[in-house]
């Protein structure tokens, strides 16, 4: 393989864009990107370390989980996870976020891109509560730039055509800890049946 390594190389490519493409990148959110968050139930946030290491989260409620502050600002809830704060330790670290919202049968999507910071507030956490919990922190994004990405991976990848979906596959959570962490055939299927029996009463009682 020949490695890109240059603009040039790339547009070479790849081509330019139409003239008129660069127009929909806006600086605030527009009421078409604030119609879309209404409706959003799932997102999905990228951040990066100091060392520019990234990580991408998926971020999930019930649609329109997201508050719109005003043109220039987002709040999402934090939820239970697993409390590694992959992503909240990167916006500790550096701020940068960009998020990808989706919305189950529209195959466009809507790119936010801008600057987070984590906040806790008891009032807003308890305001922005979930199947009777309140939000654990905040996210306070400061929109700088969103635009509505095309549809043609979704149209390739026919994501939401059910008719085109395979089997569910099970991610064995269990089998892939106890390997990792080194423990014999006996020990590891002990701790491989535990955490998958957590993990099962998590999704149960702690969403």
């Amino acid at each position: 393989m020949k490695r890109i390594e240059t603009v040039d190389e790339l547009r070479q490519l790849i081509g330019e864009p139409h003239s008129l493409v660069q127009h929909k990148i806006s600086p605030v959110l527009t009421p078409e990107a604030r119609d879309f968050i209404s409706r959003s139930p799932l997102l999905f946030m990228a951040t990066k370390d100091d060392v520019n290491r990234v990580t991408v989260s998926p971020k999930g409620d019930v649609a329109g989980f997201v508050r719109v502050g005003d043109e220039h600002t987002l709040l999402i809830p934090e939820r239970p996870g697993n409390k590694l704060c992959h992503g909240l330790g990167n916006i500790l670290r550096t701020g940068s976020v960009g998020l990808l919202f989706t919305l189950p049968g529209t195959e466009e999507t809507l790119r936010v891109n801008g600057r987070a910071q984590l906040y806790e507030d008891d009032e807003t956490c308890g305001e922005m509560s979930a199947n009777g919990k309140p939000a654990l922190l905040l996210i306070r994004v400061e929109v700088e730039e969103c635009f509505f990405h095309c549809a043609k991976a979704f149209k390739r990848s026919k994501s939401w055509q059910p008719e085109t979906w395979q089997q569910p596959l099970k991610v064995n959570f269990g089998k892939q800890i106890a390997r990792n962490s080194g423990r014999g055939k006996v020990s590891g299927a002990a701790v491989a049946i535990a955490v998958d029996a957590a993990i099962k009463a998590d999704y149960k009682n702690n969403l």
